[in-house]
């Protein structure tokens, strides 16, 4: 198949929709297919071999630039190159531009309206991109709904059908401030009816945005995540004195991390807890972040904790695979219905058994991937509990870390998840291609 798909660049951040991006389109090249992965906003960061275009269409600072001043929505392509490079969109993105969407609503809503909003010159640019020097594609693949304004232009521009991918875009549009959270939403659903599917990442990602987004059930399809676990050691480490619990994730409230450290207070001061123990953390944190975890870094030493915790930061490939098969077990306490849980994944693949909160997707991973203990959804002391049912029972930490590397295996892998894209992509292409010739 001819495959366009876009690709929404996070800067400086390991994203983990780029990485889903990223990994599903170097597996459709690996078995032959012609892929191309487009970036918007900015050029994408991958912790595996980046197989995006050079190019990036809808620039971060042009995008900017439009949304804020009237002459730059008139200025000539040529000129817009000298922002637009990647050269460009690197040095900016290196800023570390906090991402927060109550700044964000109007230009969130103003993507939205299309060639009606702010940034009309660069849905030019890209329709004339794919009229004049692609290759016609046999379908189109947007990343998440907050493009979904760009399925009419690039489905008149290829004359080809338009899928939507879903993953975890509601967190942002439930931050935005009024009006722009109604109207983004409204602005959505009027988008719908352009899109030929929608491809949710996980069970409940495509219930729960097929209510948000008013999505009839004949446009929903799932596509699993998958991770590329062929370099994940599969043997928890041996145990030692030091019972290590792990956190990986983006550091921001939403994902647990105040939680996972009150949990551990209570563990270490349940009587016939290990001598020794740490909390080790890692994963980006923006600079809208960082008066949290300076909160938190406070709290663990005002209980006397803080030498027992260690944060990482970003980690590269190696480093997280490092990071991982130095746990005793992996935790990820997010306080809203996670509807991805890339990183869960991750830890289970290394054979590290797992305390994840019963919600959003982490109830499937736990049923078919095995190796997790579901927890008391925002209850620290249901997490404390877990953490020394595991430490009190290292037979069942064991049989738990190695049911999740099994697991993974088996349905969470890349080639399973471009298995289920190509059997969606395909259906979507052939019925496009009856609809347009008469067929019914």
């Amino acid at each position: 198949m001819k495959i366009l798909s876009f690709t929404a660049g996070a800067g400086v951040m390991y994203c983990g929709s780029c990485l889903r991006d990223n990994a599903l389109a170097a597996e459709l090249l690996r078995r032959g297919h012609d892929v191309v992965l487009l970036p918007v906003y900015t050029p994408t960061l991958t912790d595996e071999a980046n197989v995006s275009s050079g190019r990036v269409f809808f620039g971060g600072i042009s995008v900017y630039l439009e949304q804020h001043s009237s002459l730059f929505r008139r200025t000539p392509w040529l000129l817009d190159k000298l922002w637009d490079s990647k050269a460009a969109l690197n040095l900016a993105a290196r800023r570390n531009i906090a991402l927060d969407p109550q700044s964000l609503g109007e230009l969130t809503v103003s993507m939205l309206r299309g060639a009606a909003g702010n940034q009309r010159k660069e849905i030019e640019k890209l329709t004339h991109w794919l009229r004049h020097e692609a290759a016609p594609p046999d379908l189109s693949v947007l990343p998440n709904s907050l493009l979904a304004s760009l399925a009419r232009p690039v489905k008149e521009a290829t004359g080809r059908p338009v899928v939507c991918t879903l993953q975890g875009e509601e967190l942002f549009i439930d931050g935005l401030r009024e009006p722009f959270k109604s109207e983004t939403l409204r602005l959505i659903r009027e988008s719908v009816g352009e899109v030929d599917a929608f491809v949710a990442v996980s069970d409940y990602c495509a219930e729960f945005m097929a209510r948000l987004l008013d999505i009839p059930d004949a446009k929903m399809r799932v596509v699993p995540l998958g991770v590329s676990a062929a370099d994940f050691p599969t043997a928890a480490r041996t145990r030692d004195e030091t019972f290590t619990v792990g956190f990986f994730a983006r550091v921001a409230p939403e994902k647990g991390l105040h939680l996972l450290c009150e949990a551990y207070k209570l563990f270490r001061g349940r009587e016939g807890g290990p001598p020794s123990a740490r909390l080790e953390a890692a994963g980006y944190l923006g600079p809208e972040h960082k008066s949290y975890f300076e909160g938190i870094e406070s709290r663990m030493k005002d209980w006397g904790l803080g030498g027992e915790f260690g944060y990482h930061g970003a980690l590269e490939r190696r480093e997280k695979i490092d990071f991982f098969h130095g746990l005793d077990v992996f935790a990820l306490p997010a306080t809203f219905d996670e509807p991805k849980g890339l990183p869960a994944l991750e830890a289970l693949a290394s054979g590290v058994p797992a305390l994840l909160p019963r919600r959003g997707a982490f109830t499937e991973i736990a049923a078919r991937a095995g190796g997790a203990l579901l927890i008391k959804p925002d209850s620290a002391e249901s997490l404390a509990e877990g953490m020394f049912k595991l430490w009190r029972d290292p037979a069942l930490a064991a049989e738990l870390g190695r049911a999740g590397a099994r697991g993974v295996r088996e349905h969470y892998t890349v080639a399973r998840m471009a298995d289920r894209a190509l059997e969606v992509y395909a259906g979507v292409a052939r019925a496009a291609g009856a609809s347009s010739s008469g067929v019914v």
